[in-house]
């Protein structure tokens, strides 16, 4: 058992992050000490958090749990007491077939709670203090891509802004459900995913094909977003044959930093030197 925690003692409606437990040997551990903490019904948990009550229970056992499929879940959102009313409602493993291996409260313990249990499906909160849910996705772009044990995201927000729904599913999210989902709902929507599906809330589907069938949406670069800001700066500038030290003058940086940007963007585009870097940014007319 290891555990990630951050500053404890909030109330559900602080903004700021909150503890995270991990359980990194599959015992569900993290699961169990926050359905003992639940007072009341699962439904009004997550009522507490924000969630509207007409929630319902998950029945007696889902079908997941009556074929025996398992689920390992990590759940991510900066709401203690409504991560402790999701763990109420489907964590109970035996009943619906999800296992809770880890909770998360920010950016950056989602992805050290991750990496640490490589779960199978996140229930993702799309505002989370150090970044977003934007953020995590890009940071844990390697666990996604993972053709053995590829780690799948499920976004689980309030917000059912377009903005929101389209900027994770640009991250990488399998899909995006509202709070407002049942907890019978919310178990199918994460085998699903499990599966590779896409899930998404009716309404929110419509935001989806609508930005993707749109003719003046720009064409999607999975490459390209993989980068930061900050390295396609940098790109630019090495593909128009600037040298290390000009870059750190122009971008106000030290050429060491100059370097280590150059790195992590050969690795991420899988590129050996700057030469290839150049013939792929030209290719894309970026330069």
């Amino acid at each position: 058992m290891s555990d990630v925690n951050g500053p404890t003692g909030q109330t559900p409606a602080s903004n700021g992050p909150e503890d995270a437990a991990v359980d990194t040997a599959g015992t569900g551990a993290g699961a169990e000490a926050a359905t003992g903490s639940a007072t009341g019904t699962a439904a009004e948990s997550v009522a507490g958090a924000g969630a509207p009550t007409g929630s319902t229970a998950v029945g007696p056992q889902t079908t997941a749990a009556a074929g025996g499929r398992r689920v390992r879940v990590v759940l991510v959102d900066d709401h203690r007491m409504f991560r402790t009313g999701v763990q109420a409602e489907i964590g109970e493993t035996e009943r619906t077939g999800v296992e809770v291996v880890g909770e998360a409260a920010d950016v950056d313990q989602a992805v050290t709670v991750i990496t640490a249990t490589r779960p199978e499906v996140v229930l993702l909160d799309v505002h989370l203090p150090g970044g977003g849910g934007v953020e995590v996705l890009r940071r844990c772009a390697p666990l996604m891509a993972d053709a053995r044990q590829p780690v799948r995201f499920l976004a689980l927000s309030v917000s059912d802004a377009a903005e929101d729904v389209i900027g994770v599913i640009r991250g990488g999210a399998r899909g995006y459900v509202t709070k407002t989902i049942t907890g019978t709902d919310l178990v199918n929507s994460v085998f699903r995913v499990q599966e590779g599906d896409a899930v998404f809330s009716p309404r929110l589907a419509g935001f989806v094909l609508d930005a993707f069938a749109s003719t003046d949406a720009p064409p999607v670069d999975e490459d390209l977003d993989r980068l930061t800001q900050r390295e396609r700066e940098v790109l630019r500038l090495i593909a128009r044959g600037y040298a290390y030290k000009e870059i750190a003058k122009q971008l106000f940086i030290s050429v060491k930093t100059v370097e280590s940007h150059v790195s992590a963007v050969l690795r991420k585009l899988q590129l050996s030197n700057r030469h290839e870097l150049t013939r792929w940014a030209t290719a894309r007319r970026l330069v």
